[in-house]
């Protein structure tokens, strides 16, 4: 297996489903009214999450075209 296929269909999909992961629980806490720190903590890993998840992909892409 090369690395673009690893990233395209490994790496990448572990990214993306963790930035949603986090933003489900968030929206979860954030509807049954859980603590208001929990949310921020959760925002703020989401949006870690979505810079790591953006780095992947622009490395991705960067690989797709170097083929």
């Amino acid at each position: 297996m090369d690395l673009v296929t690893i990233a395209k269909f490994i790496v990448l999909p572990i990214a993306l489903g963790s930035v949603a992961l986090v933003l489900v629980l968030g929206l979860a806490n954030l509807a049954r009214g859980g603590p208001p720190e929990r949310s921020q903590k959760l925002m703020q890993w989401r949006v870690l999450l979505q810079a790591v998840a953006l780095c992947f992909v622009l490395l991705t892409i960067i690989l797709m075209n170097q083929g």
